[in-house]
């Protein structure tokens, strides 16, 4: 099938984000104590005139991993060379990407997890050594022959660390996980992009934005996005609290930060389930989604609000979420 062709709305996407990227310390909201240990691990690094050490980032989507990676870069004034795990297919466009790095150069690769086995084997002496081994002809007259890398520093992303391979991810010198924001981090992050923006909005838009973002600073960038469209649409200056509500109503997205599918898949467990348990495949069924969405998109946030709770039996949805709902829990015998 022919690859999608991306939008104008997707560019400007893109764009924006960019945009609102910070890119020193000073301008990067939250993740105190991972920005102290990176700034004394960046400092070391600097006084012995060294690249640092290879890092890895983990945690769920949207919290800031790439960003960090550029926030480094900058710090050092160091070029970044950005690629993701699945867009190195061949040994030879790894080996291409590793030879045109300048000394203390950052290579930054997102969902490093996806890496193949091959181009992992090919990187393991890239990070010990600094050198590449390729193989130079075929069949009996090949040769190995070893290539000298300049002194570079890996960082990985990754949302799911526990796929990659005991080997690569030992090879890191600092694992680093990214938490959730709290509502007041938040709230700041959403008043610096209105300040870049140069979008109006009160301190009690601001927060209710930021109390329906999920602790996720990609996502309550958007939701500042879609307030500002409703908005202009109404011909308003500022964005006020009712303006939020209104526009985040309108798309879905209750006083929880949980989505219509979110909703959907609590309802279900409720009414037609008495609040569970109730195993993966009925729910799939149910839904017609498949379990990877179930697992990975809904149930995880619903956890960590509460709502939803799994054990051996399936999935229970909690008396919060009868609360939510507007329902009346069942009575346990």
């Amino acid at each position: 099938m022919p690859k999608e062709k991306p939008t104008t709305e997707n560019h400007e996407e893109a764009a924006l984000e960019k945009t609102l990227r910070p890119q020193i310390f000073t301008d990067f909201i939250g993740q105190a104590e991972l920005k102290e240990k990176l700034s004394i691990f960046l400092q070391a690094a600097q006084n012995r005139s060294e690249p640092m050490e290879h890092i890895l980032f983990y945690g769920p989507p949207g919290l800031g991993k790439t960003t960090l990676a550029q926030v480094l870069a900058q710090e050092t004034g160091v070029q970044i060379r950005i690629t993701s795990g699945p867009a190195i297919e061949k040994a030879g466009d790894l080996a291409a990407i590793l030879t045109n790095l300048s000394p203390k150069d950052i290579l930054f690769i997102d969902e490093i997890h996806r890496l193949s086995k091959i181009i992992e084997e090919v990187l393991y002496p890239a990070m010990e050594d600094f050198a590449l081994d390729i193989i130079i002809g075929k069949g009996p007259s090949a040769r190995s022959v070893r290539l000298e890398l300049p002194q570079f520093t890996l960082i990985g992303a990754t949302t799911r660390i526990g796929l990659m391979s005991s080997p690569l991810r030992d090879r890191f010198g600092a694992l680093h996980r990214l938490r959730f924001y709290n509502e007041g981090e938040l709230q700041k992050i959403v008043e610096r992009s209105c300040s870049i923006l140069a979008i109006k909005i009160d301190s009690d838009a601001a927060r209710e934005v930021a109390r329906r973002a999920r602790g996720t600073p990609r996502i309550a960038n958007r939701l500042l996005k879609r307030a500002r469209d409703f908005a202009q649409v109404n011909k308003q200056d500022m964005i006020d609290l009712e303006t939020v509500q209104q526009a985040l109503d309108q798309q879905g997205v209750d006083c929880f930060g949980l989505t219509r599918e979110d909703c959907q898949l609590l309802r279900l467990i409720c009414t037609q389930f008495s609040g569970g348990p109730v195993g993966i495949k009925t729910l799939c069924a149910a839904l017609a989604e498949d379990s990877g969405t179930i697992e990975e998109v809904l149930e995880p946030y619903l956890m960590q609000v509460g709502f939803l709770k799994k054990t051996a039996r399936g999935r229970v949805a909690t008396e919060k979420a009868f609360k939510h709902l507007g329902l009346e829990a069942p009575i346990n015998d």
